[in-house]
């Protein structure tokens, strides 16, 4: 994988291709001279078959003309092969990264803008992999055809220069004038698209509470500001396209009046006319397919700035330094969390030290920061400031894929993958065997639940779990948090969606976990949950304000353990 300073670099992952680029450029050069096979051929039909009115002449042209078209078609399909496999290749090296930017963005405080790595990488896979490469390997003959032309005779030269020029005058002003509406276009894409998938995701609740004809209102908005400038951009590109193209006929047509006149003139044989008219046609086919191909090259230059942005912003993994998995404590010094991509703090001054078998809840008000500690403890935020240390090591030194395992997560809204129930325990992981999923299923006690579901831990769960109720959400959840025995459990607000069965059963399983050494903290809104902890840590306007076991704490709020949901 191509990498800069740590970083994924897309101009090294392109440079990586560069001996691929020069066999293109290889292969359009034998293709561009044996291009002259076609004038050639006109020439010598019209100067010395009809002239001699030899058939053994004309046949053994043709049979030569037949074999250079065919090793022309053979260049033209490995030309096409060769830029599929840079396409290819270029995929390779950044769709592992794009995915992970992907699914990094939130964290690293992207925007819906700049959160579509893996669309543009499409972009810019197809632009790589079609004829824009090949538009740009056949400019620099350009000037051979036209120092040709200019053999047969001057004015040839100077006429295609002329239009060489005007065509190229209209790609530079399709430059000027596509840019910004082809980077408005791309940015309503991307809005359209993120009001769709909210649609989409919510379905249930704009039916609900009758809100799908206001917010079909907004898509349609964001589609019909997307089409407008989209068709402003697919005009400009039309446009320039057909004054291109109508231009070269055209300029053709002149090269054969030139041509007649320089036969009248007797400064010029009669197959130089066609085998001008046809070099000229050569000769600015380059230029015509790369006004077409503009557009594209646009969208590809800006997709890969953004993807190059969207790396540049992702902090690398930290080195690969394999440290034992954390087994003894958690500590948290001086630590503030702010949102992704936010410099202020919304919880601040925390400060704690646990040990393994430790259970610890957060209590305070709403908005007071609770839910905010916890992402950051579980490293889905980064610290603002402080050090969170798992073992005397800050989690930044720690690989996300070496740490998950130790790590189990409940957030407060539960999402399923789509998947059966068994993978979304396991977390995907190819090596979750049945046993571990099973064993995690019985620790959060819902291995019973789940072999009532239709198909078992085979079911289905669609995407988002919207095939299970929010309950069963929850607790296959809070299964998937304890698979494998984590070290650190965070559970955000883990009763909102269960009855008191489900309560009974998440209760049995904290304690389970903190049996098998686990710290396990606890977002808690009900005071049912407190009993399961062994330490309170309450945080008021974004502040702890107090920390230590939980009836000390308890007694100095002068509140009853069955009070605590009205201050918490």
């Amino acid at each position: 994988m191509a990498r800069t300073n740590g970083h994924v670099s897309i101009r090294s992952a392109i440079s990586a291709a560069r001996q691929a680029f020069i066999g293109v450029a290889v292969l359009s050069a034998v293709s561009n001279i044996l291009m002259l096979i076609s004038p050639l051929f006109m020439m010598q039909v019209y100067d010395r078959v009809l002239a001699s009115h030899s058939i053994p002449t004309l046949a053994a042209l043709s049979l030569l003309a037949a074999g250079i078209y065919a090793v022309l078609a053979i260049i033209e399909i490995l030309r096409s092969k060769i830029l599929l496999q840079i396409g290819r290749r270029l995929d390779e090296q950044l769709s592992e990264p794009s995915i992970m930017a992907t699914l990094a963005a939130p964290a690293a405080g992207q925007d819906g803008e700049s959160s579509a790595p893996l669309r543009d990488l499409d972009q810019i896979r197809q632009f790589m992999s079609g004829p824009g490469p090949i538009a740009i390997a056949d400019l620099p003959w350009i000037p051979v055809f036209v120092f040709l032309l200019y053999l047969f005779h001057p004015l040839f030269g100077l006429a295609v220069v002329g239009g060489a020029i005007v065509l190229l005058s209209l790609t530079l002003c399709s430059e000027f004038l596509l840019r910004n509406p082809s980077k408005r276009a791309a940015q309503m894409l991307a809005s359209r698209w993120e009001l769709s998938e909210s649609g989409r995701r919510n379905a249930d609740t704009l039916r609900a509470m009758g809100m799908q004809d206001a917010f079909a209102a907004r898509i349609e908005t964001a589609h019909e500001k997307y089409s407008a400038e989209n068709l402003r951009g697919s005009n400009l590109t039309a446009t320039f396209t057909a004054i291109a193209k109508i231009f070269r006929l055209a300029l053709q047509s002149g090269m054969l009046a030139l041509g007649a006149l320089l036969v009248i003139d007797q400064l010029a044989s009669a197959g130089v006319i066609i085998a001008a008219s046809v070099l000229t046609s050569k000769a600015l086919a380059p230029i015509e397919m790369a006004t077409v191909q503009w557009r594209n090259f646009i969208s590809a230059r800006q997709s890969a700035r953004r993807l190059q942005e969207t790396f540049d912003r992702i902090e690398p993994e930290a080195a690969e330094m394999l440290l034992p998995m954390p087994n003894r404590s958690l500590s948290v010094a001086g630590l503030a969390v702010a949102a992704p991509g936010s410099g202020k703090a919304l919880v601040q001054n925390v400060s704690v030290s646990l040990f393994a078998g430790q259970g610890v809840g957060i209590i305070g008000p709403s908005g007071s920061g609770k839910s905010c500690l916890g992402r950051a403890l579980v490293g889905a935020w980064p610290a603002l400031r402080g050090t969170i240390r798992l073992d005397g090591a800050e989690l930044t030194q720690w690989n996300s894929d070496r740490l998950g395992p130790s790590i189990g997560y409940l957030p407060q809204i539960v999402e399923l993958f789509a998947g059966t129930v068994a993978e979304n325990i396991g977390r995907f992981s190819p090596s979750a065997t049945p046993e571990k999923i099973m064993e995690a299923a019985k620790l959060a006690n819902v291995h019973d639940l789940i072999l009532s579901l239709p198909n078992g831990y085979d079911t289905q769960v669609g995407a988002g779990g919207g095939t299970l109720s929010g309950g069963q959400r929850q607790r296959i959840g809070l299964a998937r948090a304890l698979f494998g025995n984590p070290f650190v459990v965070v559970l955000d607000e883990p009763n909102s969606n269960l009855d008191a069965e489900g309560e009974e059963a998440l209760t049995s399983a904290i304690m389970g976990a903190r049996q098998k050494g686990a710290i396990v903290v606890v977002i808690a809104h009900r005071a049912n949950m407190l009993k399961v902890v062994d330490h309170l840590i309450v945080v008021n306007n974004g502040t702890m304000s107090a920390f230590g076991p939980r009836d000390e704490i308890l007694s100095k709020l002068k509140t009853r353990p069955d009070e605590v949901r009205r201050t918490a």
